[in-house]
């Protein structure tokens, strides 16, 4: 082969490849700046009066809570997934747990709620949530459903809970984009984390965990690494039969079981 047109081919291939670099690292690029639009999906309130919104001032924003006020001892603070508007829970909860004053935490920029969300500045609103409903309610329960599930454990982790249930749970956020990402280098991309395993140690709480069968956006095998990230006789993981993720509370057993871990 003339060495002319050797010389053609290595310049081509060495465009093509410089074509493919730039292509790869312009998805790693919007993979970073807009990560934040691939985890948080903000849902307005779709049952809300002034009877039932507590609003919360935290640090440059407004946080919504959907209540159920009940005098007592007991109270649930629930926090959801990354799609979810928790308004949509308090008949529901009402009616399964009417010993329990009921607070829903509306993320940043969901239902009303002021602010951009993201991993820290969520776990500060639940903080503040907590010291708000410890003031009236010595016995705080602390439900997290998927996402919400990442909030609720390190939570747990730092105040005096006296009892956690996660639903649908995940070892961390990072193995999950890792999984769905392979071919990005999502540990040097990823701002919010999620490591629930961190946190699951330090847990002394009863816990329960709730996984559906079927489901379909957690792999099992993600949920069961949490599970042994708490120690010995702390936790107790029960799965609901064929549900999937997003169904998984349409199942009769799935308010039988939260009140049984409350």
């Amino acid at each position: 082969m003339p060495s002319t047109k050797v010389s053609r081919m290595f310049r081509t291939l060495a465009l093509l490849i410089v074509i493919i670099a730039a292509l790869y690292l312009a998805l790693c690029a919007a993979l970073f700046v807009f990560q934040r639009a691939l985890i948080y999906f903000p849902q307005p309130a779709a049952l809300e009066t002034p009877a039932s919104l507590l609003t919360l001032t935290v640090d440059d924003a407004h946080i919504q809570v959907s209540v159920r006020p009940h005098a007592g001892p007991k109270a649930l603070i629930y926090l959801g997934g990354n799609a979810e508007d928790v308004s949509r829970n308090l008949p529901a909860f009402s009616q399964a747990f009417p010993e329990h004053a009921l607070y829903l935490m509306h993320y940043r920029g969901f239902g009303g709620s002021t602010g951009s969300p993201s991993e820290e500045a969520l776990a500060r609103d639940a903080l503040t949530l907590f010291d708000k409903v410890y003031d009236s309610h010595p016995q705080v329960a602390i439900v997290g459903r998927s996402l919400g599930s990442g909030v609720a454990v390190r939570l747990a982790s730092q105040r005096p809970a006296s009892r956690l249930i996660l639903i649908t749970p995940y070892n961390s956020l990072e193995g999950l984009a890792a999984q769905r990402f392979r071919w990005f280098p999502v540990r040097w991309l990823l701002k919010d984390r999620f490591e629930s395993w961190r946190y699951a140690a330090h847990i002394t709480v009863p816990t329960l965990m709730i996984e559906a069968e079927h489901d379909e956006v957690i792999p099992r095998t993600s949920t069961e690494r949490l599970y042994r990230h708490f120690a010995p006789g702390v936790a107790t993981l029960k799965v609901i039969p064929g549900v999937g993720h997003n169904s998984i509370s349409d199942s009769p057993d799935y308010l039988k079981l939260m009140g049984a871990g409350l």
